[in-house]
């Protein structure tokens, strides 16, 4: 009986026949690897006994030390690894008690404390969730299997909550902002004017899942509403802006004891450089440790509950806030994540890279004196931006492979300790820096190169100074004005937008600094002398009678410079297509050849997604800096 039962167990699917040659390979195989087990524990306890009996006087003592905490750490390692935690959490807190006892009431006893309890916050989180994740997983799926109406439930839930939001948002906006402000309502119609044409040009407009087009653009009008419109929340993040600017000043005790007091002579490579270098390293060694996995994994399970988007395309997302267009899809080429994607996800993928800069970039451009508060919060807004107008653009048409639990499956440093990820950091950054200069260096020839055939062309038939900026102006000045910049300010912010979409976005900023400069320059001469016949227009100009100085392209408003910051936020240009496009397709050489179909519309949606996120700006603004 039981020979006849062992039989039928293995019987194979297709004619039900029994496999002997199958089950005595596998037997074969079985006992060859407890063979092989065995004699790999045998063979170095067989050399340590030899190698024990040639040890005399203190070698002997040594090699019994290290014997006997190999051990104890072999058996108690995890239980000693927590109690060193512990201690050290112990330490941690019994001095911040002491130097909140010191000193409080400071910007640094605030800073500190604020921090301390941000960490506990996310340390309580981790532990609850590795204590209490496999309970609540059973929990769920019992509620699953039980509850047969809990997805039509969930969806009552979400249509409600869609709802909600929705009129929480237009009564705010007409209440708060366009009772008070008027002139705003303009953005709104940027705003409807962007989604309607990419919905009559979608590549599938029946296919559309409006979810995450909503909440992408929700999300939006919720960040904006708490960095724009609330004291605390301009607050914050000027603190925190200026917390950044502050850290990246500390390369310069180095590049003075190097090139002496005047190197600021050499902005580029002596300011723009070294910040680069600061976010860099400390990007490698959070890579290294972990952190920065664990930060964009959150990041991008928040945008899955909340968009709907898959585990790839959130992870994909979250992490261009942190790394670069090339460098998180990395981040999810651990699990195969991009070979799998469909082409919805691929044009994911290449808009949110398109849509907002690297961590690296946004110190550099910090550099620049443009706004660091509103440079960290555009970064942070294009991303749903980019998930919503992707999703418009291209929506999904195809069946996702990759599964919604998917989180955990991220690129891991290769590095084995700090100093190694510090140093390899160090390695990849010289050529972030060399292309980063050379970038400049070649757009800004070849700006200047057209500029003076422009201009020579325009002379054969009596246009004075044509050039590639004024064209610019003129193109992109309706974009401009539906962001909502101010009439006055539309042809200079045009300019910009123009300068980045066909250059890059460090000359765009570098415009836009000799702008707010020009603005500084004008406030304090005015504040001296303010009489109409102190200063006066000169074409474009502002000439400065007093102190014979020429503001050159004049000033912009506090607004439209902040319109400008957030339209400019993005690697959206001609010449990212190319580094982009040659990168994925390093990372997927299968997927060359829709990455090539795809990148031109991805492109524009990217540039559409800061367009977009420079409307919000411009509908939610109001001046906490004058108050």
């Amino acid at each position: 009986m039981s020979k006849e039962l062992r039989a039928s167990e293995m019987k194979n699917s297709n004619g039900g026949e029994i496999n002997h040659g199958y089950i005595q390979t596998e037997n074969d195989d079985r006992k060859h690897t407890e063979q092989t087990k065995v004699s790999q524990i045998e063979i170095p306890v067989t050399q340590d006994k030899e190698d024990e009996e040639h040890l005399t006087g203190c070698a002997k003592v040594a090699n019994k030390i290290q014997t006997t905490v190999g051990v104890i750490f072999s058996k108690y390692g995890n239980k000693i690894k927590l109690v060193i935690k512990l201690v050290l959490l112990l330490l941690y807190f019994t001095y911040l008690g002491y130097a909140m006892y010191y000193r409080f009431g400071d910007e640094g006893s605030i800073r500190f404390l604020v921090c301390s309890i941000i960490g506990v916050i996310f340390l309580l989180i981790h532990i609850f969730q590795r204590l209490c994740q496999s309970s609540i997983g059973t929990f769920c799926q019992r509620i699953g299997s039980t509850c047969k109406g809990l997805k039509k439930t969930r969806r009552y839930i979400h249509r409600f909550l869609l709802f909600a939001v929705f009129v929480f948002l237009t009564a705010y906006i007409i209440v708060d902002v366009l009772l008070d402000y008027p002139e705003n309502a303009v953005s709104i119609a940027g705003l409807a004017i962007y989604i309607i044409l990419f919905y009559v040009f979608s590549k599938n407009p029946a296919k559309i899942n409006w979810r995450p087009v909503f909440w992408g653009f929700a999300i939006q009008y919720i960040f904006a509403l708490i960095i724009l419109r609330t004291q605390w929340g301009y607050v914050t993040f000027q603190w925190l802006s200026d917390s950044i600017t502050e850290s990246f000043n500390y390369p310069n005790a180095g590049a003075i004891s190097v090139f002496g007091e005047l190197y600021t002579n050499y902005f580029f490579a002596f300011k723009v450089f070294p910040a680069v270098i600061v976010f860099f390293t400390v990007t490698s060694i959070l890579y290294y440790l972990g952190v920065m996995q664990v930060i964009v994994m959150k990041m991008g399970m928040f945008l899955t509950f909340c968009l709907g988007t898959t585990p790839a395309e959130s992870l994909n997302a979250a992490g261009n806030i942190i790394g670069g267009m090339t460098e998180a899809p990395l981040m999810i080429l651990d699990d195969p994540f991009l070979e799998d994607m469909t082409n919805s996800d691929l044009h994911v993928v290449l808009t949110g890279g398109f849509a907002t800069i690297a961590g690296i970039v946004l110190g550099a451009c910090i550099q620049f004196a443009v706004p660091a508060n509103h440079l960290i919060s555009a970064s942070v807004m294009s991303t749903p931006a980019a998930l919503a107008i992707s999703k418009l653009a291209y929506p999904e048409t195809e069946r996702p492979k990759t599964k919604s639990n998917n989180y955990d499956k991220m690129g891991k440093s290769t590095d084995r300790n700090v100093i190694e990820a510090i140093s390899s950091g160090a390695g990849n950054l010289v050529k972030v820096v060399a292309t980063i200069a050379v970038n400049v260096m070649a757009f800004l020839c070849v700006q200047e190169f057209v500029n003076m055939t422009l201009t020579w062309f325009g002379d054969r038939v009596g246009v004075e100074h044509l050039s590639f900026q004024l064209i610019c102006s003129y193109v992109f000045y309706p974009i401009a004005f539906f962001m909502g910049t101010e009439v006055p300010n539309c042809r200079r912010v045009a300019e910009l937008i123009g300068i980045k979409t066909f250059t890059n976005e460090f000359v765009a900023y570098t415009e836009l600094s000799h702008l707010i400069e020009n603005k500084k320059n004008f406030t304090d001469y005015t504040a001296h002398w303010n009489l109409s016949s102190d200063w006066y227009y000169q074409g474009e100009d502002i000439i400065l009678l007093y102190v014979n100085r020429t503001l050159k392209n004049g000033i912009i408003s506090a607004k439209s410079e902040v319109i400008a910051t957030y339209a400019l936020c993005g690697f959206s240009n001609f010449g990212s297509m190319g580094i982009f496009l040659g990168g994925m397709s390093a990372l997927v050489p299968s997927r060359r050849g829709d990455l090539s179909k795809l990148v031109l519309r991805a492109m524009i949606a990217g540039n559409v997604a800061c367009f977009l996120t420079g409307c919000i700006a411009g509908l939610m603004y109001k001046d906490y800096g004058s108050t």
